[in-house]
């Protein structure tokens, strides 16, 4: 438990959801609790959810972006990844992880994806794909973008762990990109307690990351002709135990599965409450002393965004001051904690003046996010809009 006013979240995982585990732990005999019929099960509900044919359960958001790496680095043996600055650590690591190169991109202020004009000028005939961010529910898709990929021959990968239900055009975010990736953490729109689901309309794709959710194991495949051809080239090999690449154990459990069955139930009903109170609250947030002119089309935030419109480190005291003395959980940086560039595994590696990023860097000092979450209080979201009014 926690003494704060307004925490970052609450209620995400219920009672309802809580019967939903005994239910199924109470059956005799006692069912499989490992990978199995209730993830599939789980798969096949979000993606008729999503509007993507083929997706895959793993245990986490971050393993889903790492094995959507390892899958494209089975496909192309090196290359240039485009990613933004402004992403949970997951996105980057997953491309150094897979000794590919992150090529990195400012983002813009308006939906805090990339900034399109610099973008165009870092694409080389060494990228191999746009790693994009979704940031706190806003929408990263612009059709520019989107014509971008297409002219360019371009891979577009969507981070989409913080943005379940999120639209561009009426069509759900991570149903655009080859491959999509989400999380299932507590803190985000539904939780398994930890897990994610990595999405694509590519078979061949999604049979590389069967294999490589699973050690690599090649026994995971269900396209026969992709097997066998694999089997019939290592005939010294007992077939059960053929290792297409290097990988870890992505795999859930069907307790996970069964709580994101439970939770999927309640996702539009719960978005709504959320699309609404932040609607509410970035109507009502002092446009003199804050940034609210953020592209809001499609939005489905799980975190109330607040950014100084005039930052300055005494005014960011100040803010810090009062939430904390209100009992305002808040996180400043954003997504991420803010700059990736300055954190300490990039500059261990990379020589980068992060200072050159401005708007991310922006973000880094005079961003925040305040929680969001379906059975906050109107009365709740008045105060923090009167605390932050009024400082």
């Amino acid at each position: 438990m926690n003494n704060f006013y307004l925490p970052l979240m609450e209620d995400n995982i219920d009672r309802e959801d809580v019967t939903s585990l005994i239910n199924f732990l109470s059956q005799s005999p006692i069912p499989k609790l490992t990978n199995g019929p209730k993830v599939v099960e789980f798969e096949n509900a979000w993606g008729q959810w999503l509007g993507t044919k083929y997706n895959l359960m793993v245990n986490s958001g971050a393993s889903a972006n790492e094995l959507t790496m390892l899958a494209l680095n089975y496909i192309h043996e090196d290359g240039e990844i485009i990613v933004p600055p402004l992403t949970w650590i997951s996105d980057i690591s997953s491309v150094l992880f897979t000794k590919f190169t992150p090529i990195f991109c400012d983002i813009n202020l308006k939906n805090f994806s990339f900034d399109i004009d610099t973008l165009k000028t870092l694409i080389t005939p060494k990228t191999r794909a746009i790693f994009l961010t979704h940031v706190l529910g806003i929408n990263g898709l612009t059709q520019e973008l989107l014509d971008l990929c297409k002219e360019k021959n371009i891979l577009l990968i969507e981070d989409v762990c913080e943005s379940h239900g999120t639209t561009f055009n009426g069509q759900k975010v991570g149903s655009y990109g080859f491959a999509s990736n989400f999380s299932f953490y507590f803190a985000h729109h539904m939780s398994t307690i930890e897990g994610g689901m990595m999405c694509t309309n590519d078979n061949h794709f999604y049979q590389i990351c069967r294999a490589l959710r699973s050690h690599g194991m090649t026994r995971e495949i269900t396209d026969d002709d992709f097997k066998n051809k694999i089997i019939e080239d290592n005939p010294d090999l007992n077939k059960d135990f053929i290792f297409l690449r290097p990988s870890h154990n992505f795999r859930s459990t069907e307790l996970n599965a069964v709580l994101g069955l439970s939770q999927l139930k309640k996702l539009d009903s719960n978005n709504t409450k959320r699309v609404n109170n932040f609607k509410y609250f970035i109507e009502n947030l002092n446009k003199d002393k804050y940034v609210t002119d953020i592209e809001v089309d499609g939005q489905c935030n799980y975190a109330f965004i607040v950014m100084l419109k005039d930052g300055t480190f005494e005014k960011r005291n100040i803010v810090e001051e009062t939430l904390r003395s209100k009992g305002i959980e808040f996180r400043r940086g954003m997504s991420g904690g803010g700059n990736q560039l300055r954190q300490p595994y990039i500059k261990k590696h990379f020589n980068i003046d992060y200072s050159k990023f401005k708007n991310v860097d922006y973000v880094h000092h005079f961003g925040w996010y305040i929680g969001n979450y379906p059975g906050l209080l109107r009365e709740k979201i008045d105060t923090l809009l009167n605390i932050l009014n009024n400082i």
